[in-house]
Order: C-alpha cells, then structure tokens, then sequence
C-alpha cells in the first residue's frame, strides 16, 4: 500500500514540476529572465526528489507509470495554467472584404488601437486590420470580430517586445509574486 502512495506522489509531484517548467519557458520568452530563474530552481528541486525516489525503488514499474503520467498530465496543467496567466502582447491580423470599415470602427469605439491597410487578395480588394494587444484581451477583441464581422479571417501571434512611439514599453517586471498572486488570490464581491 505505501507504493501507492509513493506513486501517487510521484505523479503530482511530476505534474507540477513539468507545469512550472511550461510555465518558466513562457516567461522566458517573454524576457522575464529572473521569475524565469526562481520557478526553475523549484522545478529541478522538484525533479531531483522525484528521480531519487525512483531510483531507490527501481523494482516498482507503478513509479515508471505514475512518472510519464505526471508528465503527461503536467504539460496539459502547464499550458492550461499558462493560458489563465495570459501574460505578454499578442498581434491580431485580421482580413476581411465585408463591411472592414465597420469593423474598423467598432474595435476602436472598444478602445483598440487598430491600423488598416487596404490590400488585393484572390477574389478582390480586402482590409487587413492590425492591432496589438494583451493576452488577456484576446476574448473581448475576437467577440467584437466574430459578432460584427463572422466571415473575417484572423491570426494571433505572441510579440516579445512593444515600442509605441519611440517609446519603449518595458515587458511586465512584476516580482516573483506578482506573477502567481492571480491563481490563489479570491476576489470578494
């Protein structure tokens, strides 16, 4: 009965040190260097009490298992995780031929800045709109295009780095903190 256990751990200890790891590689390419640093000294710490259980126990195969699960499992919570933090700026293109002036104008009515070039595609003259925004923003920035524009086409891309008007706009250097505070914060009412 205690290998179960020990399997047991082994899995949620595996699923949040690869979700720390999905979670210190986003920060990483958003060039947040040191709450890169801090997260991957606790995910190796981590992983090396893990593989020093395994290695104590080499004849219970359940380890081998409750390990690729919890690493499996661990990217899945990583990258859901990662999602709900929604850190950075993205770049959302988006080509339509119908009513793009609409369009147009309802994202900047919703206080997105939005630049439009006119452009010729397959069957015609089209608008391709950009804009750049934050992550957290994507939901309200796609529903004003799906409901006023469904047939529009659109791309997301992540940007590392932001300069408005000879302006640099440093990436978020929130402490350590900061970054975490969103998932175990309750906001009252």
């Amino acid at each position: 009965m205690d290998y179960l256990l020990n399997g047991f751990l082994i899995f949620i200890a595996r699923v949040c040190d690869v979700s720390l790891g999905t979670i210190r590689i986003a920060l990483l390419a958003r060039g947040l260097k040191l709450q890169a640093s801090i997260i991957g000294f606790f995910e190796v710490l981590i992983w090396i009490i893990v593989i020093s259980q395994i290695i104590k126990h080499l004849d219970h195969p359940f380890y081998y298992v409750a390990f690729a699960s919890g690493f499996a499992f661990g990217n899945y919570v990583g990258l859901y995780l990662e999602n709900k933090l929604a850190m950075g700026n993205v770049l959302i293109r988006v080509i339509t031929r119908k009513e793009p002036e609409k369009l147009l104008n309802i994202l900047r009515e919703n206080g997105f800045i939005v630049t439009s070039v006119n452009a010729e595609g397959k069957e015609g003259p089209i608008m391709v709109l950009f804009s750049v925004i934050k992550r957290k923003q994507i939901p309200k920035f796609l529903t004003l295009v799906q409901k006023n524009c469904p047939q529009a086409f659109y791309t997301i891309e992540d940007i590392r780095e932001v300069r408005k008007y000879n302006e640099e706009i440093q990436p978020h250097k929130a402490n350590f903190f900061d970054t975490f505070k969103k998932f175990f914060w309750i906001k009252r009412k």
